[in-house]
């Protein structure tokens, strides 16, 4: 018998940042605050997105600045402008991304 875990959806419609977090974070597997390319991958998988390898491959290029291979507390701000260029989410606050 498999066990599968089911995780909630992206909110339909403008998303704040707040929301985003929230639901990238159920695919932080170790809980530590930070997220790899593995765990990125699996959260675009989630969402049906045509090869989640690759957007989270470019992803990690783009908002891990540090190349620690994670993207840190501090990065997150590029992870949001990159999902919102790339992947059409549209966030309604990401101006005020800086104060998270």
């Amino acid at each position: 018998m498999a066990f599968m875990r089911y995780h909630r959806a992206l909110p339909q419609g403008e998303t704040t940042v707040e929301e985003f977090r929230a639901w990238l974070s159920q695919f932080d597997a170790n809980g530590d605050g930070r997220i790899g390319r593995e765990e990125l991958e699996r959260a675009l998988r989630s969402l049906n997105l045509w090869f989640a390898w690759w957007k989270a491959r470019e992803a990690m290029r783009e908002a891990d600045a540090n190349r620690n291979g994670v993207v840190d507390r501090d990065e997150m701000v590029r992870l949001y402008a990159f999902a919102q260029r790339h992947l059409h989410l549209k966030m309604n606050d990401l101006d005020d991304v800086a104060s998270y």
